[in-house]
């Protein structure tokens, strides 16, 4: 690994279909990744059977397949727990990380105090930046429109920079920290959990940072699960997020206030 930090590359599957095929191939081909641990969630009996055999032909690879969907944020968790590595570098199933983009995550963190996250640049198959990859600290008043929140329309960085929130979908930090920091929330089972964690490094004295750097192509939307609980998941995230961070009394009592729209919105976006 030529002096990097050992890796472990964390991989949660929920029906993610083929995609998921590319992903762990991209990541078993990277000399800068030590390990790899699959977190199957729940995957048809064809996909396990692939699953399987990738597992017998890989060495660096393990599966934790516990029959259950416990969410993703305890799945991460019941990664991390197990990993053998200093370093977490957690991947979507559908995405494809970029050949040489360990380096540049690791030399982000060097000079920062812990905890840091480094996030890297999420694009498309059209090579687009995606939306969310930098992001200003969520609150509720960016929400309601009242500041900026996403940053992709801005001028692209050429290094490294501090954010407020970088996405789940690509990111590292080290062991240690996260789990000193508790992990990611378990009471989200879908969305919204990133931005916790990242809310919380940057609360605990820590920094988040984007990494234009290092890459991963994203497909998107590969899992086969209805887009209608996908945004109830993610309004109830969003509702829990917001009252976990409300200011004094009458940030509290907005956010019971606004709750209920918060469903309303997602599904008329939807």
């Amino acid at each position: 690994m030529s002096g990097l930090a050992t890796v472990s590359a964390i991989v949660v599957s929920y029906r993610t279909g083929p995609r998921l095929h590319e992903c762990l191939y991209a990541l078993k081909s990277d000399p800068d990744i030590s390990e790899i641990i699959l977190v199957d969630n729940g995957n048809p009996p064809d996909a396990e059977a692939w699953i399987d055999g990738f597992l017998a032909r890989t060495d660096k690879v393990r599966l934790i397949r516990s029959g259950t969907n416990p969410g993703f944020g305890t799945a991460v968790n019941q990664g991390a727990a197990s990993a053998l590595g200093e370093i977490l570098l957690v991947i979507n199933p559908d995405a494809v990380i970029r050949r040489g983009s360990v380096g540049p995550l690791l030399a982000a963190r060097e000079g920062q105090s812990e905890p840091v996250l480094v996030g890297g640049k999420i694009f498309d198959t059209g090579g687009h930046e995606e939306r969310g990859c930098r992001r200003n600290t969520l609150t509720l008043w960016r929400a309601l429109g009242l500041g900026k929140w996403t940053l992709e329309d801005q001028q692209a960085p050429t290094g490294p920079i501090s954010v407020g929130a970088v996405s789940g979908a690509f990111f590292l930090m080290g062991r240690k920290a996260f789990r000193k920091l508790g992990g990611f929330d378990e009471n989200y089972f879908l969305h919204v959990e990133d931005i916790d964690l990242c809310r919380r490094v940057i609360d605990s004295g820590g920094s988040v940072i984007y990494q234009p750097l290092a890459g991963a192509l994203h497909y998107g939307s590969t899992s086969k699960v209805p887009s209608s609980l996908v945004q109830a998941h993610k309004a109830k995230s969003l509702a829990r997020y917001f009252r976990q961070f409300a200011k004094g009394p009458s940030e509290r009592a907005l956010v019971v206030l606004v709750t209920p729209l918060i469903s309303l919105v997602l599904k008329l976006r939807g």
